[in-house]
């Protein structure tokens, strides 16, 4: 059996979230020949796993997108859907996982850490602290396509207080990603801000906290180890 390389795979920690891994990109990919002999596995009695899963774990997401348009132009249908329907437990899962676009498994992600009673906030925190704008402005219209509703008007109905102004206010996608240069001047004006805004004062100023934390980017990291140096805290 070919050897398959698969990194950075995580997991979620809250409900039946999907695994989301990075494979090498197949150098002989095929769109064609992949839905032509995914096609042959699912029509045989008993579906041929090993097959499915060499095929879509050797090819990067890009390519999997191509293989399912070409399975989608063979069959007239979804070959996600197909799929889900030869195959059960974890595979399924993570065939699943793979068959989403990045955009289409974060909004997914984000869905179900809203969903139910309780919100998964670690895994609202990471998605969308963790995104550039522009993943995150794809995120936000993959969403509404796929859930015919704002992310951010679900932010606002499973959260609340401060934490729901932070996360709203990221969502809203303002964040400055200019890392081309790293501002120490800016980093340290901000540190001094963090410093006036809460540890200086009796009760934390937080509209002052989340303007910082949802307006710079790249300097966020450097401003925590800044922090000692120049406050001394």
């Amino acid at each position: 059996c070919e050897h398959i390389q698969i990194t950075n795979c995580s997991f979620s920690s809250k409900g039946n979230h999907y695994p989301q891994c990075q494979v090498k990109a197949s150098t002989n990919f095929d769109a064609e020949w992949d839905a032509l002999n995914i096609e042959r596995t699912i029509k045989t009695e008993g579906v041929d796993e090993v097959t499915v899963v060499n095929i879509l774990t050797n090819r990067r997401n890009a390519q999997r997108q191509g293989s399912a348009f070409a399975w989608q132009r063979r069959t007239k249908k979804e070959l996600a859907s197909a799929l889900k329907s030869a195959l059960s437990g974890h595979l399924e899962m993570v065939i699943w996982g793979l068959l989403n676009t990045p955009a289409q498994y974060d909004a997914s992600e984000l869905k179900a850490s809203m969903k139910g009673l309780g919100t998964d906030e670690d895994s609202l925190v990471e998605i969308i602290c963790s995104t550039t704008n522009q993943e995150l402005q794809e995120i936000n219209r993959v969403y509404k396509e796929m859930y015919k509703t704002d992310l951010e008007k679900d932010i606002i109905l499973d959260t609340y207080g401060d934490f729901r102004k932070l996360m709203v206010a990221l969502a809203k996608v303002r964040r400055a990603e200019d890392g081309s240069v790293i501002d120490y001047e800016l980093i340290d004006q901000d540190v001094w801000d963090f410093y006036d805004a809460g540890v200086k004062r009796k009760g934390t100023d937080i509209p002052k906290w989340i303007s910082i934390m949802t307006k710079q980017t790249v300097h966020l990291g450097g401003g925590h180890s800044w922090n000692a140096g120049s406050t001394g805290k």
